[in-house]
């Protein structure tokens, strides 16, 4: 048998450990996202209670400089982490705004009444 033969032979075998550990990193990326949600859904809480904006944009600052340095150190892509947090961080405000919203509905709005 050729090395390109063997090569060829053995390529779907890998390509298909690859992806079989490509799936189990997606879905620890979704229960990461998950359980991270869940801690900001609970911070949305918190500001609406104590009348806090949704947004902190110094502690927006801080966290795309320190993911930027996460980055740098496991040799990704600095932009597209910074691009990939604010897609969170936008989303997280847009929920905080929904809880504070939610809050100060009055209460016949929010019964249907």
């Amino acid at each position: 048998m050729s090395v390109a033969m063997h090569i060829e032979n053995e390529a779907p075998v890998e390509l298909q450990r690859l992806r079989d550990s490509i799936d189990n990193l997606d879905a620890v990326l979704v229960h990461t996202l998950a359980e991270r949600f869940k801690c900001t859904q609970q911070v949305g809480a918190l500001k609406a209670r104590a009348r806090l904006p949704a947004a902190d944009p110094v502690r927006e600052a801080a966290q795309i400089r320190r993911l930027r340095v996460l980055a740098e150190t496991a040799k990704l892509d600095p932009e597209f982490a910074e691009t990939f947090l604010a897609f969170i961080v936008k989303e997280v405000i847009r929920n905080h705004e929904a809880v504070v919203e939610q809050a100060t509905r009055p209460a016949a709005e929010a019964t249907g009444v």
